[in-house]
């Protein structure tokens, strides 16, 4: 799973998949009392990883080793999971009493886990070095109410990775961090990178996940779709900043003729083999995403990282940054909450960020030389880093129903041209505030 920014906005919850991720966990159980400590008096905390990709597999791995090597008292057990089928693993657990005492997951997959009372408040835990390095805006996606549930530790924006090639060739210009594209110069330029001939376009849009995208993109427009009222409830509204995103996107598809509509079902990496072929001049993608084409392009083949389209707002994105929480059931609370501190001092940060192709929320860590430099487009993404604010969705009871059931194939019929604007906002607000509304009574 892509890293929220997306990455940890695509779970899929498969029940097979977390039945067996509950089995997992039972059976690397600690063979001590069942409760944490053994006759030594040594504690075994366990800690969930959803860290999938090799290099941050490792990077994760080796921490944990390093910590134990220190920490005889406070023993740190490696757990496995998988970012498809984490909610309804962790639902399961907590109700089962078997969470593990550090949890790995993302900061809009927390809502319900922090209401639900699952999750222990970490305000009275948290390091003063962790509060000051991670901003206050970052904080914001993992507070809920007046508790903070997890510390958001990696993000990612979204950004165009485009062919350099064919960039250069069309004598567009060049956005920057500073200077981005709006959106309706990137529809033009859309229209300019594309063929003309229904063989090669200006952009793929990889939408198989369109509510993450279409909202996370929208702020920079003056989107935010979900209102909170003064008595706490949270209504959809659709604005004219909540149109722009779906507009551009559905204005290439079916009137430019500038993006692929075979794209729209798939998923970023689906796009890449496209992409290096010259079939699509852009991509808009995850930054982590970057490892892959790394790895799968071509010899020879010149890509660019240029900043997502912005609106009136600048290059403001929404983001739900992966974070570590502890289990409100979890008898080492303190134990736990040096070890996240432990994990997320700012050269540990900036060896998961690197291992992960994400960038670290907290700003000594992003202050590491790799992580600013051109190459790769580190640098890209390290000055937008700044512009990264919480998820339109982060704090919203309901959201995943919401977007399974109303949003995502509201917008996968809109970007195909199955229904119109009008339709949309009447799906998206009518329907998903009967949705919204089970959750806030």
């Amino acid at each position: 799973m892509r890293g929220l920014t997306g990455r940890a906005t695509t779970v899929r919850r498969t029940r097979l998949g977390a039945a067996a991720a509950v089995l997992a966990l039972l059976l690397t159980g600690c063979s001590d009392d069942g409760r944490g400590k053994d006759a030594d008096g040594v504690i075994t905390l366990r800690f969930q990883s959803l860290a999938w990709q090799k290099e941050s597999v490792d990077a994760n791995r080796e921490l944990v080793d390093e910590w134990n090597a220190a920490h005889p008292g406070v023993r740190v057990e490696y757990v496995q999971g998988s970012w498809d089928s984490v909610h309804d693993q962790l639902l399961t657990s907590f109700e089962g009493g078997e969470a593990p005492d550090i949890i790995h997951d993302a900061s809009d997959d927390l809502a319900d886990f922090a209401y639900g009372g699952y999750l222990a408040d970490l305000r009275e835990l948290l390091p003063a070095r962790l509060k000051n390095d991670i901003p206050r805006r970052t904080w914001r996606t993992a507070t809920f109410g007046q508790g903070v549930y997890g510390v958001p530790f990696l993000q990612e924006p979204r950004v165009l990775i485009a062919n350099e090639k064919l960039l250069k060739a069309s004598g567009v210009r060049v956005p920057t961090v500073s200077n981005p594209w709006s959106w309706a110069e990137f529809r033009q330029v859309a229209k300019e990178l594309s063929g003309g001939d229904g063989k090669t376009y200006g952009v793929a849009w990889p939408l198989k996940d369109p509510v993450s995208a279409t909202l996370n993109l929208g702020l920079s427009a003056g989107a935010q779709l979900f209102h909170r009222g003064a008595d706490g409830k949270v209504k959809v509204r659709f604005t004219e900043g909540d149109a722009v995103v779906p507009r551009t996107i559905h204005d290439q598809v079916g009137t430019d003729r500038s993006a692929s509509a075979a794209t729209l079902g798939m998923g970023g990496s689906d796009t890449l083999p496209g992409f290096f072929g010259g079939k699509y001049a852009m991509v808009p993608l995850g930054f982590s995403y970057r490892q892959q084409i790394v790895q799968q392009a071509p010899e020879g083949f010149a890509w660019k990282v240029l900043p997502a389209p912005a609106g009136a707002d600048g290059p403001t994105q929404g983001v739900s940054p992966q974070t570590l929480s502890i289990a409100r059931d979890s008898p080492y609370k303190k134990e736990a909450m040096e070890f996240i501190d432990f994990f997320l001092r700012p050269p540990n940060m900036a060896r998961l960020a690197k291992g992960d192709w994400m960038l670290p929320t907290g700003a000594a860590a992003l202050k590491d030389p790799a992580l600013r430099a051109e190459k790769d487009g580190w640098a890209t993404g390290a000055a937008l880093a700044k512009h990264l604010v919480p998820a339109p969705a982060q704090s919203v009871r309901g959201y995943p129903e919401w977007k399974d059931k109303v949003a995502t194939p509201a917008y996968q019929e809109y970007y195909s041209g199955a229904i119109d604007a009008r339709e949309l906002e009447k799906r998206l607000v009518e329907d998903g505030n009967l949705v919204l509304a089970r959750y806030q009574r």
